[in-house]
This record gives structure tokens, sequence and C-alpha cells, in this order.
């Protein structure tokens, strides 16, 4: 018998399997919830306008769009969905001069498919002088 001169040389081996398991459940999670085409956060710097002396004389028609698209005609709120109501809000308060200047008060959260329903509906009535209300930058409110 050898009791003390014979040495095991025994592998001494890392069982990687649950380790492999963890690694692709945590790859996995990541490319799932990863978005990769992300347009939110794009960040666009809205129309500025320098503050002139201009002709401050009111439009005759004012279209507002709020934060949650509603359409405002003057001071009234248009009722209902999509461009018909519009244009029955705008003609009612128009009447028949289509040479007057409108202007589109937008706020500057709202949908920009609400800014070009409003064009659209101007424009499918027939007027042609339209103009966008913007704030003053930030350089020049200072003066």
């Amino acid at each position: 018998m050898r009791i003390g001169n014979d040495r095991r040389n025994d592998d001494f081996e890392i069982n990687v399997v649950s380790l492999i398991d963890v690694l692709l459940t945590l790859l996995m999670f990541f490319v799932l919830t990863t978005t990769f085409v992300q347009h939110s956060r794009l960040k666009v710097e809205l129309p500025q306008a320098s503050a002139e002396d201009r002709d401050m004389q009111p439009p005759a028609v004012t279209v507002m769009v709020d934060r949650e698209g509603h359409f405002y005609v003057g001071s009234d709120e248009v009722m209902g969905e999509g461009v018909e109501p519009l244009k029955a809000a705008i003609a009612s308060v128009a009447g028949d001069d289509r040479n007057q200047t409108v202007t589109i008060r937008a706020d500057a959260m709202t949908a920009h498919q609400n800014v070009v329903t409003a064009m659209d509906a101007l424009g499918q009535l027939g007027f042609t002088h339209l103009s966008i209300a913007t704030t003053p930058t930030q350089s020049e409110t200072g003066k």
C-alpha cells in the first residue's frame, strides 16, 4: 500500500453552464427592451422669429390648437373631429373674404398633424395668406 506518496491529480473544473444561462438571459432582456430607433429622443428646435415692429393689426381669423389637439376658431371651441367641423367653423367666422390673413396659434407640444389639419382646412376653403404665431427669441425679450 502506498499511503502518502500517491497524489491524485484530479482536474479541477468550474461548471459554467449556469453562468452561460444567466448571461444569455441578460442578453435576451437587453435586446428585447432596447429600442434601436428612437424618434422621440430627437431634439427639434422650434422656429423662432424676430420681434421687429410690424403692422400689428389683429387678424380677423385666428385658429388655435391646444396641447390635446382641440381646435378653437376665435374664442369658440370647434366641436367634432376632423377637417369638416373645422372648415364649417372657419367659414362661419371668416365670411366670404378669402384674402384676409389667418393666424394659426399652436401649442409647442401639440402633434404636428393637428397643425397640418388646420392648414389643410384653410387651404380647402381657399385661404392663401397664413401666418403661424411664434414667440420671440430669448435674446430679443431682454431688450
